[in-house]
C-alpha cells in the first residue's frame, strides 16, 4: 500500500485514512474494508507503531490509528464514527440494519469486538504474555526480537489499560468468543450466515478483520510480519476447535464481500 506523510495529508481535501504502516491492524483493516466495500476512495496516511508520531499528533491530536479525516471535519477515531462516515458517503450499500432491535444488536456486537475492553482490546493485552510464560525456541526468540517495544507500560500509557484488565484479558476473550459463537449458531439455525439479519452488516466486517487475532489468515493472503503472526497465533488456553463457526464466518465474508490479499 502506498502511504503519504501526515504533513502532506494535512493540506489535502477529501477522505484521508491514517493506518498503521506494515501491519494488518484490525481497527485499521476494518475501516479500510468498510470504505472498500462501499467503493469510497481515500488517501492512506502513515502511522508507525510504538513511535511518537509527532507530525500526526500535530495534525489530528491523536497518536494512534485508524483516523479518518474528511475535508475540515474533526478527525474520527471511534469505530462507530467511522461506520457512520462510510454510511454517509454511500448510504445505498448500507452496512447498518434498518430496524431498531437489529441495529442495536449490530453495534453491540461490534462493541464487543472492537470497543474498549472488547475482543481486540483484550487480545492486545494478551499479546506475548503467554509467550513470556513458557520457554521459547531460539527461532521464536529471534522473531520476537524484531517486534516494536509494545510492553505493558507502553500499553498502559497509550490506551489506559488497568492491571485488572490485563489479568482478566484471557477470560474476557473467551467470554466474547463464546457469545459470538452462540450468536452465529443461532443465526445459522434461522437460515442466515450473518450475525444480524440476512445480509452483511458492519459487525460482520469487524469480526472478519479482528479474527486475525484468533487465527491469522494464511501468509499468501496476509503477509504480516512474523513477530505479529507469532503473537496473534498464541491464544493461551483457548481452543480453536471450539470456534470453527466463527472462522468459517470469517472465510465466508472475505470470499463473498471483501478483497484479498490484505494490503498494508
Amino acid at each position: 500500500m502506498d502511504y503519504i506523510k501526515p504533513s502532506d495529508a494535512k493540506g489535502l481535501r477529501g477522505l484521508r485514512l491514517v493506518l498503521t504502516i506494515g501491519v494488518p491492524g484490525p481497527w485499521g483493516e476494518s475501516a479500510k474494508k468498510m470504505f472498500e466495500y462501499k467503493d469510497i476512495d481515500y488517501v492512506s496516511v502513515e502511522q508507525h507503531p510504538a513511535e511518537p508520531n509527532e507530525d500526526l499528533v500535530a495534525w489530528t491530536g491523536v497518536r494512534n490509528a485508524p483516523i479518518a479525516v474528511y475535508n475540515d471535519e474533526a478527525p474520527k477515531t471511534n469505530f462507530q464514527d467511522i461506520v457512520a462516515l462510510a454510511e454517509r458517503f454511500n448510504p445505498e450499500q448500507s452496512l447498518t440494519p434498518e430496524g431498531w432491535d437489529e441495529r442495536i444488536t449490530c453495534f453491540g456486537i461490534s462493541n464487543e469486538i472492537c470497543g474498549e475492553g472488547g475482543f481486540g482490546w483484550s487480545r492486545r493485552l494478551m499479546a506475548r504474555s503467554s509467550l513470556r510464560k513458557r520457554s521459547l525456541s531460539q527461532r521464536e526468540t529471534e522473531i520476537l526480537s524484531t517486534a516494536p517495544n509494545l510492553d505493558k507500560d507502553t500499553m498502559s500509557r497509550a490506551y489506559g489499560a488497568s492491571e485488572s484488565q490485563s489479568l482478566k484479558a484471557s477470560e474476557r476473550v473467551l467470554e466474547i468468543l463464546i457469545g459470538l459463537g452462540n450468536r452465529i449458531k443461532k443465526q445459522k439455525a434461522a437460515g442466515s450466515s450473518y450475525f444480524v439479519g440476512d445480509r452483511l452488516t458492519s459487525c460482520d466486517i469487524h469480526w472478519a478483520c479482528f479474527s486475525n487475532m484468533l487465527l491469522p489468515l494464511p501468509e499468501m493472503v496476509n503477509p504480516m510480519p512474523e513477530w505479529l503472526r507469532l503473537s496473534y497465533a498464541d491464544i493461551g488456553f483457548i481452543k480453536l476447535s471450539d470456534f470453527e463457526e466463527l472462522l468459517e464466518h470469517r472465510d465466508m465474508v472475505f470470499e463473498k464481500h471483501l478483497k484479498l490479499p490484505l494490503d498494508f
